[in-house]
């Protein structure tokens, strides 16, 4: 099955961009677009490609078990899962996985909380259905694991119970972001606005003048 050539177009633009922004550095990270429902058919970058210099032929079209549906297609993302439960358990369009550093150091500090909380900031209003600053989006923290199989059962039911931790997207403590969307340029926007705010939470922590302001 071919890949979808305008969505890879717009990850590999993403790539791009994440890169020059420190968030996809050397071939961490991973993304993917939905080409179709039914079946599942997702395009994802495929395991061990540098995020910022991307090509066509670097990515993998798998079906909802995170199978590869064409030999010729690089292997997929050891995460693969993850996309997959996203799209069916979240609706997502578009499935996008950063490691910030801060998005690494907070989850690390927060993991045994299970979440990150941040509130007050106008840039909240970034977040699908969050329409005032003065809100708070509670972000889910798991632990870092290598069972991506494991993380996706454990996932699955809060997904579907609505848990509004897994709302706008989720934390792997010292590993990174997972947020997603209805297509690329929202998944995309969900991104830059949720590392914008780990950025600032972060320096206002790190910071003992302002943290007591």
């Amino acid at each position: 099955m071919s890949v979808d050539a305008e969505g890879v177009e717009e990850l590999i633009a993403a790539g791009v961009d994440f890169h020059r922004r420190g968030w996809s550095l050397g071939t961490s990270s991973n993304y993917s677009v939905v080409i179709g429902r039914d079946p599942l058919r997702l395009c994802i970058t495929g395991s061990g490609f540098d995020k910022g210099r991307l090509r066509p032929g670097q990515f993998v079209v798998v079906d909802e078990e995170g199978n590869r549906l064409d030999e010729r297609h690089p292997k997929p993302s050891a995460e693969t899962l993850l996309h997959t439960l996203l799209v069916r358990e979240a609706a997502a369009g578009a499935v996008l996985h950063t490691h910030s550093a801060w998005g690494t150091v907070l989850s690390a500090a927060a993991v045994r909380r299970g979440f990150l909380e941040i509130s007050g900031y106008e840039m909240l209003k970034g977040l699908a259905g969050i329409t005032t600053h003065e809100s708070t989006a509670r972000i889910a923290v798991v632990p870092n694991t290598q069972d991506i199989r494991g993380l996706a059962a454990e996932l699955r039911p809060r997904l579907q119970s609505g848990d509004p931790a897994l709302r706008h997207g989720f934390l792997m403590a010292g590993h990174g972001l997972y947020t997603w969307g209805k297509d690329v340029a929202e998944a995309r926007r969900h991104i830059e606005v949720l590392e914008f705010l780990f950025d600032v939470t972060g320096k206002t922590l790190s910071t003992p003048a302002l943290s007591t302001l």
